[in-house]
């Protein structure tokens, strides 16, 4: 049987396992010699291949349950975002925030660090609250603030090193409504006015394609309940599809037709519940690096990034994403020493990337950036100590919960045994 992500990139030939029970799943556990487990595949990185066998909790039966305050919820963990987000509708809550795709398991969004925009909120991963765990030996056990403390302090940002959570205890808020604003600004004035579009606005983020002088500025505020909308998609990817599929077979094309698509529209607004108005259509395969840049540094760093890719009139296809993360307290999260600048680089998944992201990481790197842990990086363990202090700790966890690897694989080796 085999298994792939989302772009293609990374497989595995493996058994993949899709438990129906916890006592299936805790079984197949004790009896593997290695296992991973997966969710919608959306990691870049080679995070879910294994050698011996891959799991996924698609068909794990479960229920959301409604804490009496109504501020935690106890969630499947193999549930997707989107999933989630529209059962915590139903009871009048929400996320209090998430990306802009839904598809991935709120246990390998939270395990990976995985993020929306906005100054004041975090990644997925500050929402979690406890953790149903099958350990090593096929065991259930709970880990929260209070019960087996380091455990769910390593949890918190996994990697998936530490078992394979079955329930997660997510905090949650009050349903809330979103009004969506897409428009094209001048790179140079929203360069200028991004501190001030932060502070106006419960989220806001642009794309910018390289090679052209405008942004595509998107702006999240709160407003009055609604209904949801009809589009599903924030921006129309058919113009960028073109452009792709011409560029990929003439990428000296590349530069004049990013200006050209960036004359067309690219304009819009949708008014709607939080769930519905976050995630938008996402079609277009790419590959994908992202780097935390301590936030004073982001723009900076974007555009010596920019400025190095037009210099060489570089082949860079798919549009830089600029958001912002506040600071966390998880051990391995890149948002731990303070908020954070997000700049992800993509490449069409036709085209070639690995040369274009080493060359850009360096630049990252030299700005003090921190990878995504989901997205393309070339990070050595030398680099992780280097980066993370608490590294080390984070080892003694994962040798203490899983003696024997049994949820190492040969990149989780490299940086975490």
């Amino acid at each position: 049987m085999s298994w792939s992500n989302w772009s293609g990139s990374v497989s595995a030939t493996v058994p993949v396992l899709r438990p129906r029970s916890e006592a299936e799943l805790g079984a197949a556990v004790r009896e593997a010699a290695l296992v991973r487990a997966t969710g919608a595949g959306h990691s870049f990185m080679p995070l879910c291949p294994s050698d011996g066998l891959i799991v996924s909790l698609d068909d794990l039966p479960g229920a959301i349950s409604i804490a009496p305050d109504r501020q935690t919820a106890r969630i499947p963990a193999g549930w997707s975002i989107k999933r989630l987000t529209a059962a915590l509708a139903e009871e009048g809550l929400a996320l209090a925030n998430q990306g802009d795709v839904n598809p991935q398991s709120l246990a390998g969004a939270m395990a990976t660090g995985t993020h929306g925009t906005g100054v004041e909120l975090g990644s997925l991963a500050t929402f979690a609250r406890g953790f149903r765990l099958i350990g090593a030996d096929g065991e259930a056990r709970w880990c929260d603030a209070r019960t087996n403390t380091d455990l769910f302090e390593a949890q918190r940002l996994s990697l998936g090193l530490f078992g394979i959570a079955t329930e997660i205890e997510c905090a949650v808020v009050p349903a809330y409504y979103l009004a969506e604003r897409v428009e094209k600004m001048r790179w140079d004035e929203a360069r200028e006015r991004f501190d001030e579009l932060t502070a106006a606005h419960r989220h806001a983020e642009f794309w910018f394609f390289p090679h052209a002088d405008d942004v595509i500025l998107k702006t999240l505020s709160l407003i009055d309940p609604c209904e949801a909308p009809t589009s599903t998609k924030d921006i129309d990817e058919a113009p960028l599809r073109r452009v792709l599929g011409i560029g990929a077979a003439m990428p000296f094309l590349i530069p004049n037709l990013q200006r050209m698509m960036m004359k067309t529209g690219f304009e819009g607004t949708r008014r709607g519940p939080a769930h519905a108005i976050f995630p938008s259509d996402r079609t277009i395969r790419f590959e994908e690096m992202e780097y935390e840049m301590p936030h004073a540094a982001g723009l900076e760093t974007l555009s010596a990034v920019v400025d190095w890719i037009r210099r060489k009139r570089l082949p860079v296809s798919f549009p830089f994403e600029y958001r912002t993360v506040a600071a966390d307290n998880i051990w391995m999260s890149p948002m731990n020493q303070g908020p954070v600048a997000a700049i992800s680089m993509h490449q069409y998944a036709a085209m070639p990337w690995r040369e274009l992201f080493a060359d850009a990481e360096a630049i990252f790197r030299a700005h003090g950036g921190r990878p995504h842990w989901a997205k393309r990086h070339t990070l050595s363990r030398a680099d992780v100590d280097a980066l993370y202090p608490m590294a080390e700790r984070y080892r003694d966890v994962r040798r203490a919960a899983d003696p024997g690897g049994k949820f190492l694989n040969s990149h989780m080796a490299e940086l975490f045994d």
